[in-house]
C-alpha cells in the first residue's frame, strides 16, 4: 500500500504544484506560513517541508497551540526553570530548545495569547529568550512553520494577532486547498483508508461502487479530509456502505439510489398520484435525518448503549449525542429493543 503522502501529492494538479513549490521553499531558510480550511492535511505540507530542507536530520517538533492552555502553553514552547512555579520540581526545556537545529510547527498560531506573542516575536527576531522563571538568554537556531485555518489577516486588523509577528512568521506562504477543489484524489484516498481501517478492525466490506464514489465526488466535504477519512472509518466499523457522512446528507446525492426511497418512512414518500407541488428541500431534510437516526442507532447497537463510547465512534460530542437521542426518541428504541430482548429468555 503506497504511503499516504504519496497519494496526499498526487493526481491532483493543483497539490502537484504545491509539491513543486515545497521543493523550491524548503532551502530557502525562511519562516512559512501554511493556510488553509481544518483538515486538508496542513501538518503533512509542513512534514514534508521539513523532509526536503536541509534540516531533514534534525528534529521536528509540532505544537498545536489550539489545544494547550493558554497558561501552559508558555511553559511547553519555552521551558521553565526549578521554581518558576507550584509543581515545577526540576527544570524542563521547551519545545523551541527541543527543535534546535531543526523546524518547530506551531500549528494553528491565530490562537496564540497576545502576552506569548510578544515572546515569540523575540524568539524570531533574535534568537534568545530565557525559560520561564529564569534570567539566563536561551540561544536556538530553529526555524518556524505556522498553520492556520482563519483568515489571520483579518485577526491582524482586528487586533488580535500582532503585525509585527504576523511579517515575521509570513516569510513565505502557501496555501492548501480544500478537498472540493481537488476531488479527484477522492477515490486514491477512499481506496487508502478502506484498505487501512479494514485491516486495522480486521473487518471487511463490500466494494464501493462507482454510484458511491460519484455521490462522494458530488459532495463538498466541509471537514475536507478527516471527514472523509471518518466516514471510510465509520463504514468499516459499522459494516454499512450506504449512509453518508452524519448529518451531512442532501436530497439527490445522501445515499445511493437503491437505498435513498427506502431510507424515507412511507408516511414521508410522495404519492405518485398527489398532484400537489412537493418541497424538494423539505423531502432533502427528511432524508437527511432518517438518514441520520439510522446511523446513531446501529452506533448504540454497537457500542451496548455506551453513549461515550457511542459518541467517539460517531465522531460527535457527548451532548450532540445526546441532543440527537432526545430529537430522534431513541430511547424508546432501547426500551423497546430491552424488553424484547428479555421477552426471549
Amino acid at each position: 500500500m503506497k504511503e499516504f503522502s504519496q497519494i496526499f501529492f498526487s493526481y491532483s494538479p493543483k497539490m502537484m504544484q504545491i509539491k513543486k513549490i515545497m521543493g523550491d521553499i524548503a532551502r530557502s531558510e525562511v519562516n512559512i506560513l501554511i493556510k488553509g480550511e481544518s483538515g486538508t492535511g496542513k501538518d503533512l505540507v509542513a512534514k514534508g517541508l521539513h523532509s526536503n530542507s536541509p534540516r531533514r536530520e534534525k528534529p521536528f517538533i509540532k505544537v498545536n497551540c489550539a489545544t494547550i492552555p493558554g497558561e501552559l502553553l508558555e511553559s511547553e514552547l519555552f521551558g521553565f526553570e526549578k521554581g518558576a512555579f507550584t509543581g515545577a520540581q526540576t527544570q524542563k526545556p521547551g519545545k523551541f530548545e527541543l527543535a534546535n537545529g531543526g523546524m518547530i510547527l506551531l500549528d494553528e498560531i491565530g490562537e496564540l495569547d497576545l502576552s506569548i506573542q510578544a515572546k515569540l516575536l523575540q524568539v524570531l527576531q533574535d534568537g534568545f529568550f530565557p525559560r520561564l522563571g529564569g534570567r539566563q538568554a536561551i540561544q536556538v537556531d530553529t526555524c518556524v512553520i505556522t498553520t492556520t485555518k482563519d483568515h489571520i489577516e483579518r485577526s491582524v486588523l482586528e487586533g488580535t494577532f500582532r503585525e509585527d509577528l504576523y511579517y515575521r512568521i509570513n516569510g513565505l506562504s502557501l496555501t492548501v486547498p480544500p478537498l472540493r477543489e481537488r476531488k479527484e484524489q477522492i477515490q486514491a484516498f477512499v481506496d487508502y483508508y478502506l484498505s487501512y481501517y479494514q485491516s486495522k478492525y480486521k473487518k471487511k466490506i463490500p466494494r464501493l461502487g462507482p454510484d458511491i464514489i460519484t455521490t462522494f465526488k458530488g459532495y463538498d466535504w466541509p471537514g475536507n479530509i478527516r471527514e472523509l477519512e471518518n466516514t471510510i472509518k465509520r463504514m468499516v466499523l459499522l459494516g454499512e456502505v450506504q449512509h453518508f457522512p452524519l448529518g451531512t446528507a442532501t436530497p439527490e446525492t445522501a445515499l445511493p439510489k437503491k437505498a435513498a426511497s427506502e431510507s424515507i418512512p412511507a408516511a414521508t414518500r410522495p404519492d405518485p398520484q398527489d398532484q400537489e407541488p412537493f418541497d424538494i428541500k423539505d423531502a432533502g431534510k427528511k432524508a437527511s435525518e432518517e438518514a441520520e437516526r439510522s446511523i446513531i442507532q446501529k452506533a448504540l447497537k454497537h457500542t451496548h448503549w455506551n453513549r461515550k463510547e457511542a459518541a467517539k465512534l460517531l465522531q460527535v460530542s457527548y451532548k450532540a449525542l445526546l441532543y440527537k437521542i432526545v430529537k430522534y426518541h431513541l430511547d424508546s428504541f432501547k426500551n423497546h429493543t430491552e424488553g424484547r430482548q428479555r421477552g426471549n429468555l
